[in-house]
């Protein structure tokens, strides 16, 4: 059993939401068990999460600031507890991206993390075999909040027609997605331009990348490989990104258009149907 005691809340994250939700219970007189009555969980839970041998949720830090009186303290300590779940090569660009007033992403395989479903993100990270799938879930949904901001970043994606036709999951998992993406054609924030598989050759058939631009900060660059992520600042990689980003933009179909085509790729291959392999 780890000893509270001896955690160092200068640690991480993850530290110091525990280190603080044990000072935060002792405050108010509380035994583990007790405070585990009041937000409905159990008092295991409240110790597995002060040692931090459990991550906690989004909902259980809303339930102990509720609960302790705490003017937001624990939900606001969540955002950066999730981030630190995620893998230490992306923690620089979610820190970036959640700074960001405008993002522009060229996406070849997958949904754009921001806009991707739940199921639909748990199909890809489980994909990778990580050891802790429901961490690296949560820290994925969490990064989505930046869109619900009062006043989000203005962002554009441009996915390639293969993204729709890349079944993850499931038809039911992806006709979901893609009604999820439908939601944005109003947006006032967000839109989405299909890059058509008539588009042939084009400057994004290298793979996915992302431009980041800040009030106050020089745009940054970013692109994965299959081990690690890759950032940079030079003006001369990010004049090249947005050019090659303007051909991708001129070639994808308009918003409209794009949108039409989703729904017509809904509709057609991940109609209502049963999965293949389910009983009738």
């Amino acid at each position: 059993m780890a000893n509270v005691q001896s955690l160092d809340p200068s640690a991480s994250p993850l530290d110091y939401y525990g280190w603080e939700l044990r000072r935060q219970r002792e405050a108010h007189g509380l035994k583990q068990g007790q405070l585990g009555d009041i937000i409905f969980c159990t008092g295991s839970l409240i110790g597995q999460i002060e040692t931090t041998r459990k991550v906690p949720t989004r909902d259980f830090s809303e339930r102990v600031d509720a609960a302790l009186g705490t003017d937001g303290v624990f939900s606001r300590l969540i955002g950066l507890v999730l981030r630190s779940q995620l893998p230490n090569w992306f923690q620089p660009y979610a820190e970036m991206e959640a700074k960001a007033a405008y993002i522009s992403t060229y996406q070849a395989q997958l949904v754009y993390g921001l806009l991707q479903t739940e199921e639909y993100a748990r199909a890809v990270l489980t994909a990778g075999k990580p050891g802790d799938l429901d961490n690296l879930l949560a820290a994925r949904m969490e990064r989505q909040r930046i869109l619900e901001r009062e006043q989000p970043p203005l962002a554009w994606a441009v996915l390639d027609e293969a993204v729709l036709l890349r079944t993850i999951g499931g038809a039911n998992v992806m006709r979901r997605q893609l009604a999820h993406l439908l939601k944005f054609i109003n947006h006032r924030w967000m839109r989405i331009q299909v890059l058509p598989l008539s588009a042939g050759e084009h400057p994004g058939l290298a793979g996915a990348f992302n431009i980041l631009r800040f009030e106050d900060h020089p745009d940054v660059f970013y692109t994965e490989d299959m081990m690690s992520g890759h950032m940079t600042a030079n003006p001369e990689t990010i004049r090249e990104a947005c050019l090659h980003y303007a051909h991708l933009q001129a070639a994808a179909l308009s918003v409209r258009d794009s949108a039409a085509l989703i729904a017509r790729v809904m509709e057609e291959r991940y109609g209502d149907r049963p999965e293949q392999g389910a009983v009738a």
